[in-house]
């Protein structure tokens, strides 16, 4: 059996476990969930499930995740989970077809490869969203440019993702030739944990054989339209024979903000440095006078678009955290209405003024 700390089992963990204080309770790792059925690393059974209790106190995002630290009551064959330790780090994305539900993409994760392909699937928008989670959860990202072997503006590409997450690595790889496979294994580790995140068909789980030196995940062709096939349909935290743990995710093209009190701010950090010199601290970045983000597009300092997916993001971030939350939901509501209502009352004493 793998030592708990090359599994991933740090002081952090180890100190919330004894918190518990209660006798017969060992750690394991959360490798995969099903129906409830949970895989497990560290410990003697394979598999174990929530007891009755927890599983009716438990939200859907309390609920263990892959690469989850719980405490269990061991057993040869099962397991029972009777805690879910704090999380150090989380991705999380808004449901896929909900607007303020809560989706644990994996849980204690230390870094996320953010893994998109040199090809029509380049989109620097979905990768400032992915950009954007990370940072809000906790982990530090890493930018793979994939299937380089495929040929393209490779140089263009590396230069705008380099523009939109100043400072972020940026490894280009192909599993074919093997670019990149050794700045790779340079950033495994035992006890260390890296996330693969990406749309179908980026290479997501290539490059995770290529690293664990087996098929242990499938992998198909993509279609003639360079659109990804779904191969990889669950989460799964992987072992690697040299130490460290991968985490290979589902191909996810749509990934929505949740609620973000950092991560959109980390990844614009020189718009929210422009914006410290407006003159009034509530602009809005759309015409105000003294707008110091507005001079630096007009100046062709700042990136028009740049501009336009900050908003965009932060707007999508503010909405899903109102709607997450009733009072804060209905504050807002309350707010628009006198706005709307300030606004009528106003042209009613300066019909002049209308347009």
């Amino acid at each position: 059996m793998t030592s708990l700390e090359n599994l991933g089992f740090s002081p952090f963990f180890r100190e919330r476990f004894d918190r518990l204080e209660e006798p017969g309770l060992v750690p394991a790792r959360v490798a995969s969930e099903g129906r409830g059925v949970y895989r497990l690393l560290g410990c003697r059974a394979p598999r174990g499930e929530l007891r009755g209790r927890l599983r009716d106190a438990l939200t859907a995002s309390e609920r263990p995740a892959v690469g989850d630290w719980v405490a269990v009551v061991d057993g040869d064959d099962r397991a029972i989970v009777h805690a879910v330790l704090e999380r150090r780090t989380v991705l999380i994305r808004r449901a896929a077809g909900s607007t303020a539900d809560a989706q644990i993409v994996a849980a204690n994760i230390d870094l996320v490869f953010i893994v998109t392909a040199a090809t029509r699937d380049f989109n620097p928008r979905r990768i400032e969203r992915y950009l954007a989670a990370v940072w809000e959860g906790g982990a530090d990202p890493v930018i793979v440019l994939n299937k380089v072997d495929l040929g393209g503006e490779m140089d263009a590409m590396a230069d705008e993702l380099s523009t939109i997450a100043p400072g972020v690595p940026v490894v280009r790889s192909s599993t074919v030739t093997g670019e990149g496979l050794d700045a790779f294994r340079a950033l495994l580790a035992p006890g260390r944990t890296v996330g693969l995140v990406g749309s179908s068909g980026v290479g997501k789980s290539s490059i995770v054989n290529r690293l664990v030196g087996a098929d242990a995940q499938d992998t198909r062709s993509t279609r003639r339209d360079e659109k990804g096939r779904h191969t990889t349909t669950r989460r799964d935290l992987i072992e690697l024979a040299k130490g460290g743990m991968l985490v290979d995710t589902p191909g996810m093209r749509e990934f929505g903000l949740l609620d973000d009190a950092g991560g959109v701010d980390t990844l614009f950090a020189d718009i929210v440095a422009l914006a410290a010199r407006c003159r009034f601290a509530d602009c809005s970045h759309q015409g105000e006078p003294g707008c110091a983000v507005g001079a630096a597009v007009e100046a062709g300092v700042l990136d028009a678009d740049r501009l336009h997916s900050y908003r965009k993001l932060q707007r999508e971030a503010a909405a899903a955290a109102r709607r997450r939350d009733p009072v804060l939901a209905h504050n807002t509501k309350r707010r628009w209405k006198a706005i709307h209502k300030a606004h009528r009352d106003y042209f009613k004493t300066h019909p002049k003024e209308k347009r």
